[in-house]
């Protein structure tokens, strides 16, 4: 079932989803999909005055912000910054982030002259870095294998793909589920506990490369679900 044939989620009504790092590509794809869908939506930026031009060109009623409104205002929070400022950021909001749903869909990668790989990371994957930084959240990984680009193309009416979700809380995978589906033509799928988001978080380096060999914007389908 898509997005387009189900009725909004009980679970997400009335709820903001804040984006953290929305003013770049993947923030902004997700931040337009989510507003689309009738969902209340705040961009975060390290500048507030960045935040509010890219939430006015993405329309929607989406409303632009720092990084630490975006989190004190939203119930639903994802994060969706560079590897290289995830640590940084999430410690400085803990805080903010006390009590609520926090979606990571950061990929630890590099890139060489071989192209996309995936970096270790001491905690185990991106999500589980955060969860450590953020003990009295909820963290969920997902959103990982959705192209931006595709995300933020009008003509793109039906995504056509399969987010995968882990988690340790089985409320909070549910609700990321749902929101999940609020991407039209996205299913949200149960993928594990949070212990295996490394290989999803890796799995990305696969689609970048299939991605520049085909030239594509290649996703994830989950078949006999």
């Amino acid at each position: 079932m898509t997005a387009s044939t189900e009725a909004p989620s009980a679970g997400l009504h009335g709820s903001v989803i804040g984006i953290l790092g929305g003013t770049g590509p993947q923030g902004r794809g997700l931040a337009k999909r989510f507003a689309e869908s009738g969902l209340r939506v705040v961009v975060g930026s390290r500048s507030a005055e960045r935040a509010e031009t890219v939430a006015s060109e993405l329309g929607a009623g989406v409303r632009g912000a720092s990084n630490e409104d975006c989190a004190r205002s939203a119930d639903v929070v994802v994060v969706a910054v560079p590897w290289d400022g995830h640590r940084e950021l999430v410690e400085s909001l803990a805080k903010d982030l006390a009590g609520k749903v926090v979606v990571d869909c950061v990929n630890p990668l590099g890139f060489d002259e071989r192209g996309p790989h995936a970096l270790a990371v001491e905690e185990g994957s991106a999500a589980q870095q955060a969860q450590q930084l953020l003990p009295d959240s909820t963290v969920v990984a997902a959103f990982h294998h959705l192209s931006a680009v595709s995300l933020l193309d009008d003509d793109v009416t039906d995504v056509g793909a399969d987010v995968l979700v882990l988690g340790d809380d089985r409320a909070a995978t549910d609700l990321v589920q749902e929101l999940s589906g609020r991407i039209a033509g996205c299913r949200g799928i149960y993928a594990g506990r949070l212990r295996n988001a490394h290989q999803v978080e890796a799995l990305t380096a696969n689609l970048i490369a299939i991605n520049r060999r085909y030239k594509a914007h290649a996703g994830v389908k989950i078949t006999d679900v």
